[in-house]
């Protein structure tokens, strides 16, 4: 049988497997960071309107440039943001992807600071950018000095910055993404794919945009709009950004019906995120679990947790899969993530999580009290 390793296949690509997590029938999933709350019934009704108005004319390419939908995510996001400022594609990867074929490729190179998002690398790989991994602090923060240090120390094309932080939660400080545009010659990448999760009064990137049109930064529709199924992810940055970026687009790359139904979730906005504040309940109640039971958890401002365990993480991993929770291994040595779910499906991983770990402090029924309750001791403390 031929395999990858036959055919002529860049040598940079040999050996390499492709990302994706695991994707199992189980009673609980919490690996992927998706919404844990279905799409409410009167946005159903939004997108199948508009998505029938758009199937007569299936026969006729969408708008190439997808006008209307980038005007609605710019009155979306706000900061007095036009159209000309904000470009879509299918999910931020492809957003990012087309960055990196725009502004990096062979002899170019990007710089990341991990553990942060895995398939930054990987979409530096595919479009010939050289990787430099450098790394955050121990607690999983940046400092702007270390920060600048790397930057004069590689002088990278491209830095990318992820806030909140995936897989660890943590959320930058806008002066440590100031201090990055100041030394960095190239494009500075923020991701805020997980912004919408962010804890009050957490600051955007995007208030850095005046003045700096090198800063691009990406969000997407995938997590707090729940809209992971339909593939939607949009970037705010200078126009000229949005120039070079249509230099590399494929032509016509967003569907008429992505563009629709991306549209009519925008326009439901408020009914879409009603149920972030649940997830953060959800969220803060791990953290807080875990600290009262003698197991440390990172800080996050994302919609999951990452927890220490004390084996294997592969080992830990499969012994939740064994009681029906999928939870996510990143590859980091001792910790596991955790997406916050519903209450139900919080309070089973807490249950599965006292049978594995140990229980060494607050029980999973004391912390659904709490949860009940809707306390948010934490996000007030951390202000």
């Amino acid at each position: 049988m031929t395999t990858v390793d036959d055919l002529p296949i860049r040598d940079d690509l040999r050996g390499q497997t492709p990302y994706g997590a695991p994707q199992l029938d189980v009673a609980v999933r919490l690996n992927t960071n998706e919404h844990a709350f279905a799409v409410p019934a009167p946005v159903i009704e939004e997108m199948r309107k508009r998505l029938d108005a758009e199937l007569p004319e299936l026969n006729r390419y969408p708008d190439r440039d997808a006008v209307g939908l980038r005007t609605d995510l710019a009155g979306y996001l706000g900061h007095g943001l036009g159209f000309e400022r904000v470009w879509a594609a299918n999910g931020s990867n492809e957003v990012q992807q087309q960055l990196l074929q725009a502004f990096g490729g062979p002899g170019r190179t990007a710089l990341g600071f991990g553990p942060s998002y895995s398939m930054h690398p990987l979409l530096a790989a595919g479009t010939g950018t050289r990787w430099i991994g450098s790394l955050r602090d121990p607690d999983f923060g940046l400092r702007a000095d270390a920060a600048v240090a790397e930057i004069h120390r590689h002088d990278p094309d491209l830095v990318f910055l992820c806030s909140p932080n995936n897989p660890t939660g943590t959320a930058l400080d806008p002066a440590v993404i100031d201090a990055v545009l100041g030394a960095a010659r190239g494009m500075v990448i923020v991701d805020e794919a997980y912004f919408e999760y962010a804890r009050v009064g957490t600051r955007s990137a995007i208030e850095l945009l005046p003045g700096h049109p090198r800063l691009v930064v990406t969000r997407t529709m995938s997590k707090a709009f729940g809209f992971a199924g339909g593939r939607l992810g949009y970037f705010a940055a200078d126009p000229a950004v949005v120039d070079a970026v249509q230099l590399v687009r494929l032509p016509y790359h967003l569907s008429a019906l992505t563009q629709a139904a991306a549209r009519a979730a925008v326009s439901q906005s408020a009914a879409l995120l009603a149920t972030v504040e649940k997830i953060k309940v959800q969220r803060d109640r791990i953290v807080d679990t875990f600290r009262e039971s003698g197991i440390p958890a990172a800080e996050s401002d994302a919609n999951f947790v990452l927890f220490r365990v004390d084996d294997d993480q592969k080992a830990v991993w499969q012994r939740f899969l064994d009681r029906g929770v999928l939870i996510r291994d990143v590859g980091l040595a001792g910790w596991l993530r955790v997406t916050a779910g519903t209450e139900e499906e919080t309070t089973a991983f807490l249950n599965a999580a006292g049978e594995i770990l140990g229980e060494r402090g607050e029980t999973s029924e004391h912390s659904a009290a709490k949860s009940a309750r809707g306390t948010d001791e934490r996000s007030e403390e951390a202000l």
